[in-house]
C-alpha cells in the first residue's frame, strides 16, 4: 500500500517578534494545520512558536529545527524537536525543509532563509517581511500576502500566480 506524502511548508521568522507578527504567524499556523500541512520552522521563540501555538491549537503538526543540541531547547509548540547542532547554519534546513516558506517578520536570520529558499527554488510568500531586489533594481521572486489567509493560498498554490 502506497501512503500519501505529508506536504510541509516552513514559515520562518524572528525569535523575538512585535504582537502583530506573533498573531500573523498564529494564524497561519492555524490554517496551515486546517489544510492538513506540516508546519516546519527553526523551533524557537517568536514567530516560530506563535505560528506553532495556532497550528498545534487546530490539532496541525509541527517540527522545530533547533540550532542547539538540546531536545527540551525548543518551544512548548511543538510537535517534534530536531536538534541539529547546527547553530545558525540550520537555516539552510529550515528553508530547504518546506515545499513553500512563509516569512513573517523577522531580522538576518530570517533574511538568510529568505536567500536561500530563492535559491534552492523554493515558492517564497512575503507577509510584513523583508523585500529584497536584484543589483538592477528588480524585486526578487518573493510572493508578497498581505493577510494570513492570503499567504497560506499562495503557499499552497500548485501553479505561479498571475503577474
Amino acid at each position: 500500500m502506497k501512503r500519501e506524502a505529508l506536504v510541509a511548508v516552513a514559515v520562518v521568522g524572528g525569535a523575538e517578534c512585535t504582537s502583530e507578527e506573533a498573531a500573523l504567524a498564529e494564524e497561519v499556523g492555524r490554517l496551515l494545520a486546517r489544510r492538513g500541512v506540516v508546519l516546519v520552522c527553526g523551533g524557537r521563540g517568536g514567530v516560530m512558536e506563535a505560528a506553532c501555538r495556532g497550528a498545534l491549537s487546530e490539532g496541525g503538526m509541527t517540527v522545530g529545527l533547533l540550532p542547539g543540541t538540546e531536545h527540551g531547547a525548543g518551544n512548548p509548540f511543538l510537535t517534534i524537536a530536531l536538534p541539529t547542532g547546527l547553530g545558525e547554519a540550520r537555516n539552510a534546513l529550515v528553508a530547504l525543509a518546506g515545499r513553500t516558506v512563509i516569512a513573517i517578520g523577522g531580522g538576518h536570520g530570517t533574511l538568510s532563509e529568505i536567500g536561500l529558499a530563492l535559491k534552492s527554488a523554493r515558492r517564497m510568500v512575503g507577509l510584513a517581511t523583508w523585500q529584497a531586489f536584484q543589483a538592477d533594481g528588480t524585486p526578487l521572486d518573493i510572493l508578497r500576502a498581505d493577510t494570513p489567509q492570503e499567504a497560506v493560498d499562495l503557499a499552497l498554490a500548485t501553479r505561479s500566480p498571475a503577474t
